[in-house]
């Protein structure tokens, strides 16, 4: 019976595979950077349906734009707010790494003005986070405390270095700046975005020192 049944196991499988090749699963590097690509069109998709429509915009939307099917969103980010931590984490290293690009500019004053025309960009989709940040939820939490420690410190970065150029008023600190910078974010009716750069660029040329 044994016999019997070890004999039909190999045809079956040579029937199934008639030049005894074993099948070659995918490797696991390639699934891993496909669920990192996934990942990020996620993210790129959560931030611009958070930007347009709030922290409650539809998943439907987000899976749409990413081009995914629901259940695809659903295995990366179990929760809403999964995503928007997220989201929120994804948009500070992309900051805190511009700082670090631009740290080395021949220019620095110009070096900050571009990381502060980013870190206003920023600020318009942590509006559009507002909730997330006074949710009773203990994972948005950290979030403000978060940005402070790796913003702040990148900031610090091109303060120092425009300051040291005798580009900025070294008694301009990067916490101060990006205080003062935050507040002229807060959009309302008849204060729109266009209105917030044109403000943080007035900031900024107050703060500058006049090139030799």
């Amino acid at each position: 019976m044994t016999e019997r049944c070890s004999t039909t196991l190999a045809e079956q499988c040579s029937a199934n595979n008639p030049r005894g090749r074993r099948p070659v699963p995918r490797p696991t590097g390639a699934r891993d950077a496909g669920a990192q690509r996934t990942r990020q069109a996620l993210l790129a998709a959560a931030a611009e349906v958070f930007v347009e429509l709030g922290v409650h915009g539809p998943i439907r939307d987000i899976a749409g734009r990413a081009q995914v099917g629901l259940g695809t969103v659903y295995r990366h980010f179990p929760s809403r707010a999964d995503l928007v931590v997220a989201v929120y984490r994804h948009q500070i290293d992309e900051c805190a790494a511009l700082a670090v690009e631009l740290a080395d500019s021949p220019e620095p004053d110009r070096a900050l003005s571009r990381w502060i025309e980013a870190f206003v960009e920023f600020l318009v989709t942590k509006h559009g986070l507002g909730a997330a940040l006074q949710s009773d939820d203990a994972a948005f939490e950290s979030l403000h405390t978060l940005m402070l420690d790796t913003l702040v410190p990148a900031c610090g970065l091109l303060v120092d270095a425009a300051a040291d150029r005798g580009r900025l008023d070294p008694e301009v600190t990067a916490y101060a700046l990006m205080r003062a910078v935050g507040n002229l974010c807060i959009l309302g009716p008849g204060y729109v975005r266009e209105d917030a750069r044109a403000m943080v660029a007035r900031l900024l040329a107050g703060c500058q020192l006049t090139r030799p």
